[in-house]
């Protein structure tokens, strides 16, 4: 049965708009979302005419809520969602028309994350020609903007990506999050409560998504205009100066706040063309009069600065609730603000003042970001082994906070990712070089080192990933051989190891048996020193426990693929999963034998192998496999109680094989790899809460039977592996007691939890303490970190202008570079 979609209730609030208000109401029902699955309600903003017998007259089915006074849009917001019943809280202006998919778009993007906490939508003008949003900027002076607002359309496409807010006239958010964030910030009343609201968001943890398939129109009355323009100065000042004090860290707030104040002051001047050296005691002046006319626009911003004063103490509890409770570092927040050097005004006094400030403060540069490059010898694509599907969730846990470059040396394939995706063939030293010169941070598995003299004698910080001990697998894959090549293969591998050991600055391995493996073999060439020692004597921060992991959602079962569907494998039979592939250091034979003894009374025993065809060009197909396949057809149970994978199955595929089955299987031998192996397919049955039967002697057999989560049983014994899958599938509960073991480990093996040692150390990277006292370190500053390159503060004039065009081009096209210099031609 397919899950129900989500109530999602609109928020449209009116004032003195009734028109528009109807208008809206009624292109809300013309969406292609079930009418059942909408709520609409419509705040009536204390208008003070005929609004709310208007509204309801015209609109019966719509919850009206009348307010006693003018809430303003923030208020009134709050209110409407406080009212409201949906899963989803959408807001959108009461003078603006939706998409027919604007909400089944939104709702989508919702769906493809549980981290996106609200979702922007792409608005136009009411025609559709020029853009009203399709995106969010903040100035360092803490005024949100919306790039290309009131522009043609740009030519580049339009493609989904994060944003630091969306815009209040067409945006959704879930309603936890909302409510946890309290909703908007009704001390705004009007203008960048929804920067405000965004900014929370994204600095507490979530996402917040530009889908631009969810698309609004807007027609933009200007209704501050009989108002009084001088207000909207008012409150755009006074709510730049809220955002900004509020949700910008220690650091940041310290180095730019005195700009910021200066910045306005100087804009209110700017703004009335007053002449700031006229009261100079130096100018000759017989005007005594203590009083003159000073534009109310100048006043806007020392009134608004004033009540910035007038609202510190609860501006003060803020900004402490909300920077203790912030999950995003400064520098990950930051790259969401786009362009901050953008003056938001003109005209020469101002711009003079403008580059004065830029200069004497460090107010343009963003917090420090670090450039990670990611090596991995596997191939990038659809079908992932091991290797490739750790580096991928690597750049992702990094990618939120540094800049990320994912480098495969078997190629990639087209995938949407927040991180750049390469190529570097084995011998292209040249191309490996220049991801060298562009990373601060280097993470590489397996070979790269060896393979190219830009990784091996680079002076950037080195992170190996040592998780797979390839001279103890070379002890297995290198047996059938002989004897001579075996050796060969063996030391090999020992040496690669050795040199990458002596080199790195920070390991990662995959478990405490690990790392105690390889703190000897450290220790034996000299890196358990004094030097690394005298600061980390647990030696955490040279080498730590950095695991597989697995997704923080159980996988869904999106459409059958083995029960019901495949030849021999009934709908109910009992289905045993082998997950990765087959490779000779494992123990299938004993497996297969175990099935057809277990068959022999229950013939609904099936066991699949997932896959015997490695997405790697270079990993034949073992001889194991070859074995496997005989001994089931020479049992009889061939195609009738053991079946094989031909292929690999896609990594995104792989969960509906997980959900069918009703245990997991993993068999081994006993040798010096299995103790120190870390099996990754038991992830997958961790990720799908799939009860286990495992083979004794490594990590996560003892896993297994110290937390209950199936069963572990000696090596090569059929008739206990026999009984222990009877057990567990034909004991009336053992399943379910062993499924309720894995959902309280599961969480402890999440990407999020097992990166969290790399991400740290990421964000303080340094060298290994033993490298800088020999001096192998030539860029190291006094505290053992890189130097950093830093744009220069105040750029101005032609270099300036070459970086905002090149910005320009990224995000806008060359159609917009072209029209931005006419412009600029222009004046």
């Amino acid at each position: 049965m397919e899950p129900q979609a989500p109530v999602v209730s609109v928020i449209l609030v009116n004032f003195r708009g009734a028109d528009d208000t109807i208008g809206a109401i009624r292109h809300l029902g013309q969406l292609d979302w079930p009418a059942e699955r909408l709520e609409i309600v419509v705040v009536e903003n204390a208008s003070g005419d005929d609004s709310a017998e208007r509204i309801r007259a015209a609109a019966p089915h719509v919850k009206l809520i009348e307010s006693r006074k003018n809430l303003g849009f923030a208020g009134g917001c709050n209110l409407g969602a406080k009212k409201s019943s949906g899963d989803i809280v959408a807001f959108l202006n009461n003078d603006a028309k939706p998409d027919r998919g604007w909400v089944r778009e939104a709702v989508a993007r919702f769906e493809s994350s549980p981290r996106i906490g609200a979702v922007a939508s792409r608005v136009l003008d009411w025609d559709g020609n020029n853009v009203d949003f399709i995106g969010s900027g903040l100035t360092w002076f803490g005024m949100g903007y919306k790039p290309h607002a009131g522009l043609p359309i740009p030519d580049k496409p339009d493609l989904p990506h994060d944003v630091l807010f969306g815009t209040g006239s067409a945006m959704f958010v879930r309603r936890d999050v909302y409510e946890e964030l309290g909703g908007f910030d009704e001390r705004y009343f009007m203008f960048f409560e929804d920067v405000d609201l965004g900014w929370r968001l994204n600095l507490k943890g979530y996402r917040f998504a530009y889908e631009p398939a969810s698309l609004a129109f807007h027609k933009h009355h200007a209704s501050m205009d009989k108002l009084g323009a001088y207000k909207e100065t008012y409150l755009i000042e006074r709510n730049a100066l809220y955002t900004l004090y509020k949700n910008l860290g220690d650091e940041a707030l310290d180095e730019t706040l005195a700009a910021t104040l200066l910045l306005t002051v100087r804009r209110s001047i700017a703004r009335s063309g007053l002449d700031s050296t006229s009261y100079d005691i130096r100018k000759s002046s017989a005007d005594l009069e203590l009083t003159e006319a000073v534009p109310k626009d100048t006043v806007a911003a020392l009134y608004a600065i004033d009540q910035f004063v007038q609202e510190l103490p609860s501006l003060v509890k803020s900004r402490r609730e909300i920077q203790e409770s912030r999950a995003t570092p400064e520098h990950v927040i930051h790259r969401l603000f786009l362009d901050t050097n953008a003056p938001s005004f003109t005209g020469e006094h101002f711009m003079k003042g403008y580059q004065r400030i830029t200069e004497a403060f460090d107010v343009l540069d963003g917090p420090e970001r670090t450039n990670v490059l990611i090596i991995t010898g596997d191939p990038l694509g659809v079908k992932m082994a091991g290797p490739a599907i750790r580096a991928w969730h690597m750049a992702e846990a990094l990618s939120g906070g540094n800049d990320v470059r994912l480098v495969s040396l078997e190629g990639h394939e087209d995938l949407d990712a927040d991180f750049v995706l390469d190529t570097v063939k084995p011998g292209d030293n040249r191309a490996m070089a220049a991801h060298e010169e562009w990373a601060d941070v280097i993470i590489f598995q397996g070979l790269a080192m060896a393979l190219f003299p830009a990784i091996r004698k680079t002076q950037k910080i080195l992170v190996v990933d040592i998780y797979d001990p390839m001279h103890l697998e070379q002890l297995e894959q290198g047996r059938p051989q002989g004897e001579e090549a075996w050796t060969r293969a063996t030391a090999d591998a020992t040496n690669v190891l050795n040199e990458q050991l002596a080199r790195g600055d920070y390991f990662l391995c995959a478990s405490e048996r690990q790392r105690h493996f390889y703190l000897g073999q450290l220790a034996a060439l000299g890196r358990v020193n004094p030097a690394n020692y005298a600061d980390d004597p647990d030696l955490t921060g040279l080498i730590s426990v950095v695991p597989f992991g697995l997704g923080h959602e159980p996988p869904q079962h999106e459409k059958r693929v083995l029960k019901g569907v495949h030849p021999g494998i009934g709908e109910n039979d009992k289905l045993l999963l082998w997950s990765g592939g087959l490779y000779n250091w494992f123990d299938p034979l004993t497996l297969i034998r175990a099935v057809a003894k277990v068959a022999e009374t229950h013939p609904e025993v099936k066991l699949y192998f997932l896959g015997t065809k490695h997405p790697h060009p270079g990993v034949p197909e073992m001889k194991i496999v070859t074995d496997s396949r005989a001994l089931a057809a020479e049992l009889g149970v061939a195609d009738t109680n053991v079946f094989f994978n031909g292929s690999w199955v896609d990594y995104a595929d792989r969960g509906n094989y997980l959900v069918e089955a009703d245990l997991g299987v993993s068999t081994h031998h006993s040798h010096i790899e299995t103790t120190f192996s870390f099996r990754t397919r038991i992830l997958d049955y961790l990720w799908a809460e799939l009860p286990m039967v495992v083979t004794e002697g490594d990590h996560f057999a003892e896993l297994v039977e110290e937390r209950g989560l199936g069963r572990a049983v000696p090596a090569e014994d059929v008739d206990a592996l026999a009984a222990a899958l009877e057990d567990l599938l034909f004991t009336e509960g053992e399943l379910e007691q062993a499924r309720r073991a894995i959902a309280e480990v599961r969480p402890e093996y999440e990407w999020g939890t097992v990166f969290a040692p790399l991400v740290e150390f990421v964000e303080e990277a340094r060298y290994a303490a033993d490298r800088v006292k020999r001096g192998e370190v030539s860029m190291a500053r006094t505290d053992g970190r890189p130097a950093k390159r830093r744009r220069p503060a105040g750029q101005n004039g032609i270099v300036e202008d070459a970086r905002r065009a090149g910005l320009l081009l990224v995000r806008q096209g060359p159609g917009a570079v072209i029209r931005k210099v006419k412009q600029r031609l222009g004046r």
